[in-house]
């Protein structure tokens, strides 16, 4: 391979780090990451920081590579550009490490790869899409950029990560949900009629979040070294931001949660995901998100809980003991914490358990490589955040024990890998091939077979799978009617449900009925609403069934039986919510717990769990229209107040009252005046303490005035009540939520502590316009009669030219602004944030260190920054 010459100081902005760090045109108290020895690590492993960033200078890495000379290759979020890095030798810390600016006017990166003679760089934002970064004369100096797979996506949710693919011949991408699959696709292992497929009408995020953004959702795709040919591999992500292989080629990822339905049901856990050959993880936006037990999707490999997912990578290469160079290793930067997963071959796909490798606070992890020389660099920044480059390296004792096993020589591996080849291309054979294997045991030898089949013809095939499948074989039928539901002809779906007729569904294995009843709502969600006749033979097959003594069987009877407007429903699911048990824990709350940054919120939950299988009944029970009377309608409002005032996440209450809202509408206005007050209590919790104004006095604060303040007062025995009050006080929780509560047109609060420095936090306090997330960002709307409004825009119908905006300002006291979309003239991201500047500016020192005390401590009264 052709080599990447050392690149000449005349050509670069060179940095040479010497003892501190700091270039000598730096001043002396520059920025700094997270001392080193602040880190934990498990016994053996030394952690030093390689670089410390100058922020002005170079901006904030998110990306890593490393070129064929062993250097490493760093992009700055957003404008500063990309940086060769030679590390100092291990244990030399930041003295000898050279950095250099690569001159290529390109930047905002959030996957770099060196492959083919190349650099690859994936932008996000300006230029989204995949870049070949090249020497074209040969004289050893990367200078001429060339984008060759264009995107249409941005920010945090854009184009992500590129890898090299299993044979090296070409390379793997993903990109999170705001962005479209890649332009013409030269293959699909994915069926490209996708859907939403959700039975009952979803509600959109309560804040407006990824409002519009339907399925697929995020993908990972194969694509050429040039760029030309375009395989989409997997499909139905939210936000998965990087990919890595195992030894064996299979293709792994760490998906991201929306924290914002933390104890909603449809709240997915961050996780690692198998990513298989025609693979749907189901991720909609709002309320839509799939439940894992969907026939039409996968379930992940390892849960972890809320996070905010980054980098990740296996160690291979690592001079680390076996059990820790076949980890696999995700980086979440919201918590600091970089998790190593251990992954064990299980049929054809894989388990596996977490443990925590590195912790800091902060230490917000954005990406990590493996060096050539054996260790383990990781990057802090993002968001604007301080950024720095650390290594870590084992000195202790490798007991030789044996971690890697290979699936390989799995007979169900083989088989699924078998059943694949047919993906993405037609094949007379496949129906033949797949069709014994409809009723496998392991979900994913199921799912390989059924997209064996849905890739060929449906003409094909859909008459045959009527005529082959048999109630003798229960699993084989239902498997083979979801596929007939999502792929054949709508003039089929009478037969289709005689077939599942046929089923004795009161003797089937509880996740048998689960998928049966799923296969009921795909037939009637992709064929269309049945006759009154089929409609009655359905609701008399179900209706007995209801309420189940299995807990996910009753969701799934609720939800078909609330569709067919049965008009058993509402008295049933009402009767169930009242018999429903405590709340079970999630299992991935045993994870959180390992890690002390978790802990206090993990415990919190588990003293006081949301009643998320509640909230799952009345969520269904509002499209209930047949079946009700007074006394039903008064215990469904009444428990949705009793649901308000359990602890959620940032959209919590704004969903309960978004199912009130649409509850009523169904309802005759007497029944309206009888209930009274009742469907106007305010579900959005408020304090139980009295909220008291600042004492000061105050003064117009800066950030470096403000950090002399907090350090000179300290951050011991602060005053928690205090930094409550002011937190209030302030007007803050209008707009964050911390701690359970809050309002939801800023960030949520209560991880701050993981990913920002005391620097970072009193910048985005003092200086709250310098960095802004797109999540939060406001827009400046003109009309066409001159009017301007300035907020958060919210498009509740994306599809609908004629449909209104909704525009959130920043007096949170009143109701969004309603704005035609013809009547815009022009709408522009606002440089501005919607928090004023001046908010601290009422605080004395000690009331400023009491706030940041209580931010810091993420509610946790029992933090020692509280001890006296």
């Amino acid at each position: 391979m052709k080599q990447l010459l050392a690149i000449t100081v005349a050509t670069l902005a060179t940095f040479v780090v010497h003892g501190s760090g700091a270039q000598a045109a730096e001043p002396k108290k520059e920025a700094r990451t997270t001392p080193a020895e602040e880190l934990k690590l498990p016994e053996g492993f030394k952690a030093e920081v390689v670089y410390n960033v100058p922020r002005d200078q170079q901006g904030s890495w998110v990306a890593l590579t490393v070129d064929d000379q062993g250097r490493i290759i760093a992009a700055d979020q957003g404008d500063k550009g990309l940086y060769l890095i030679t590390p100092s030798k291990p244990g030399e810390g930041e003295k000898g490490t050279t950095v250099e600016k690569i001159p290529v006017d390109i930047s905002n990166a959030h996957g770099l790869l060196w492959a083919f003679d190349s650099l690859y760089v994936m932008r996000n934002g300006k230029g989204s899409g995949l870049w070949r970064v090249t020497d074209s004369d040969g004289d050893g100096k990367l200078d001429k950029s060339e984008l060759i797979m264009p995107l249409q996506g941005a920010g945090e949710h854009g184009p992500h990560a590129i890898i090299l693919s299993e044979d090296g011949k070409s390379l793997l991408v993903c990109a999170g949900n705001h962005t479209e699959v890649p332009a013409d696709l030269t293959k699909t292992r994915v069926p490209t009629n996708w859907g939403e497929d959700l039975l009952l009408p979803r509600q959109p995020d309560a804040r407006g979040h990824a409002r519009g953004r339907m399925a697929p959702g995020g993908w990972v795709a194969k694509v050429s070294p040039d760029g030309k040919e375009r395989e989409l591999i997997s499909t139905g992500y939210r936000n998965e931001y990087d990919i890595a292989l195992d030894r064996d080629g299979e293709i792994f990822t760490f998906d991201s949660d929306m924290e914002w339905d933390f104890g909603l049901p449809w709240y997915r856990p961050t996780r690692i995901n198998h990513v298989v050959s025609g693979s749907e993880f189901g991720w909609r936006n709002g309320s839509g998100k799939f439940p894992e037990y969907y026939a039409d999707s996968l379930p992940s490999v390892v849960d972890i809980g809320p996070a905010s997912p980054t980098g990740v990578l296996f160690g291979y290469g690592a001079k680390f003991p076996k059990r820790w160079e076949d980890a696999f290793y995700i980086l979440d930067w919201t918590y600091g914490t970089i998790w190593a997963a251990h992954l064990k071959p299980e049929g054809a796909s894989y388990t596996g358990n977490v443990e925590q490798f590195v912790v800091g606070k902060p230490l917000p992890v954005t990406d990590g490589v493996v060096g050539k020389d054996g260790a383990l660099y990781f990057a802090v920044g993002g968001r604007g955040t301080q950024s720095g480059l650390y290594r870590i390296t084992y000195d202790g004792k490798d007991d030789g024990t044996e971690s890697f096993t290979s699936i390989k020589e799995n007979p169900d591996h083989q088989l699924r890998k078998k059943l694949e080849a047919f993906h993405g291309q037609e094949d007379p054979a496949a129906l033949e091939s797949a069709w014994q294997h409809l009723n496998h045991s392991d979900r994913f030898i199921r799912h390989a077979a059924r997209m064996a089949i849905e890739a060929q013809p449906a003409e094909s095939w859909q008459r045959k799978v009527l005529d082959k499948a048999s109630s003798a074989n229960p699993q084989q039928l239902i498997t083979a009617m979801v596929a007939l539901a999502r792929q054949g002809d709508p003039s089929l779906q009478a037969e289709l449900l005689g077939k599942l007729g046929e089923l004795d569904l009161a003797s089937l294995p509880k996740p048998q009925l689960v998928e049966a009843l799923r296969a009921y709502a795909l037939c009637f969600i992709r064929m269309g609403e049945p006759s009154g006749e089929l409609r009655q033979q359905v609701i008399a097959k179900l209706d007995p069934l209801y309420p189940n003594s299995d807990s996910t069987a009753n969701k799934e009877l609720g939800r078909v039986l609330i569709y067919l407007q049965a008009p058993s429903a509402p008295a049933k699911t009402l009767e169930v919510i009242k018999n429903l048990p405590p709340q079970p824990k999630p299992q991935w709350l045993t994870s959180l717990a390992l890690n002390d940054q978790y802990g206090e919120r993990a415990q919190s939950m588990l003293d006081n769990m949301p009643p998320t299988d509640g909230v799952y009944y009345a969520f269904i029970l509002r499209n209930a229209k047949e079946g009700w009377t007074l006394p039903l309608r008064k215990e469904y409002f009444q428990y949705l107040v009793k649901a308000s005032k359990m602890p959620g996440g940032h959209s919590f209450a704004g969903y309960l009252e978004n199912m009130r809202e649409e509850a009523l509408r169904s309802m005759p206005q007497n029944q309206r005046v009888a209930l009274g007050e009742l469907i106007t209590v305010d579900l959005f919790p408020k304090p139980d303490f009295e909220v008291t104004p600042p004492k000061g006095p105050g003064r117009e604060w800066t950030v470096a005035s403000a950090i002399d303040a907090v350090k000179k007062v300290g951050l011991k025995k602060r005053n928690f009540k205090k930094g409550r009050n002011l937190f209030h006080a302030l007007k803050c929780v209008d707009c964050h939520r911390f701690d359970g509560t809050g309002g939801m047109v800023g960030p949520d609060l209560t991880p701050v502590s993981g990913k920002f420095s005391l620097k970072d936090m009193l910048e985005a306090i003092i200086e709250p316009s310098k960095v802004i997330s797109d999540q939060f960002a406001s827009s400046i709307v003109l009309t066409v009669d001159g009017e301007t409004f300035t907020g958060v825009v919210v498009d509740i119908e994306p599809s609908n030219p004629e449909a209104e905006l909704l525009i959130y300002t920043s007096d949170v006291s009143k109701p969004p602004i309603k704005v035609a979309k013809g009547d815009v003239e022009l709408m522009k991201r606002s440089p501005t944030s919607q928090m004023p500047k001046d908010v601290a500016n009422q605080l004395s020192d000690k009331e400023l260190a009491d706030l940041v005390a209580y931010l810091l401590s993420g509610g946790n009264e029992r933090s020692p920054m509280f001890r006296k």
